[in-house]
């Protein structure tokens, strides 16, 4: 060591300016990670005590806008229920999201291999994604009841256009050149669409799926708000008319820790599947 020093007296000095760098870049790192949580978090309080102050210092009525702590009370007091109502909506939008994206992924299939399929069926879907969702739920509980079935199809219906359309741009972003070096070396429709298309398109289709994963909790609440006993639509329903505004705040919390329970599911499997990718 001694005669390597002797040898190159700098050395000692790069490896220490070398490690100083990086120990640098960890600090560095680590701050950014700690504001990443930080900030947020420190902005949500900040909101909150704000929330509260003004419904105290204007005497506002809580049936109008409950304080945060009551809201707080409700969260963990009527947590069973709010409980038993979660499970439904989760189930709902949980089918209803598997149902949707399957179909999209399934025409989107379709329509990249026929553009027959493409110009017969795509403007179809386009007019359905046209009509407001409010408008056609009632349409739905008619033709399916007023049971689940109707909460599925809601939720697949809202999830399907984001990822049909995501589906197919995907499918067709594969370069030029790419299918023509696919062509020359004889690579059958199968083996082009399982390793080149599919592939290219899983980026563009967990963009919809994230999408799809707060949408369909939407859905599943507007089929509770069309007739349902049971579920966190149902259950702000209820709150509303009966002017328990802390109830019906919580609840929407509730609905929105949902969207971000499937949001975060989503994000997980998109790590793990497209690493070359994230």
């Amino acid at each position: 060591m001694t005669m390597v020093d002797k040898a190159n007296p700098g050395s000692i000095e790069t490896d220490e300016a070398k490690l100083a760098a990086l120990e640098e870049e960890r600090r560095f790192e680590r701050r950014r990670k700690f504001e990443a949580v930080a900030i947020p978090i420190a902005t949500v309080i900040g909101l909150l005590l704000i929330w509260q102050l003004g419904v105290r210092l204007f005497g506002v009525p809580t049936y109008i806008a409950p304080a945060p702590s009551e809201v707080a009370d409700k969260l963990v007091n009527e947590f069973p229920v709010l409980l038993a109502n979660f499970w439904p909506t989760l189930f709902e939008a949980s089918l209803g999201f598997f149902a949707g994206n399957l179909a999209a992924v399934l025409i989107a299939i379709a329509f990249v291999h026929s553009k027959t399929v493409e110009k017969a069926f795509f403007p179809i879907a386009v007019f359905i994604n046209t009509i407001p969702i409010l408008a056609i739920a009632p349409i739905l509980a008619l033709i399916f009841g007023l049971g689940m079935t109707t909460k599925v199809v809601i939720a697949a219906l809202i999830c399907f256009f984001p990822t049909l359309v995501n589906m197919v741009r995907g499918l067709q972003s594969v370069s030029p050149q790419t299918m023509e070096l696919a062509r020359i070396l004889s690579a059958s429709k199968s083996e082009i669409f399982w390793k080149i298309r599919l592939p290219s398109s899983l980026p563009y289709l967990f963009s919809a799926l994230k999408i799809a994963a707060t949408t369909c909790v939407i859905g599943a609440i507007v089929g509770e708000w069309i007739g349902a006993d049971l579920g966190l639509g149902a259950l702000i329903l209820e709150s509303m008319y009966n002017y328990r505004s802390p109830m019906l705040y919580a609840t929407v919390f509730m609905s929105s820790g949902l969207s971000v329970l499937l949001f975060a599911i989503v994000s997980i499997a998109e790590r793990r599947i497209i690493r070359w990718h994230t």
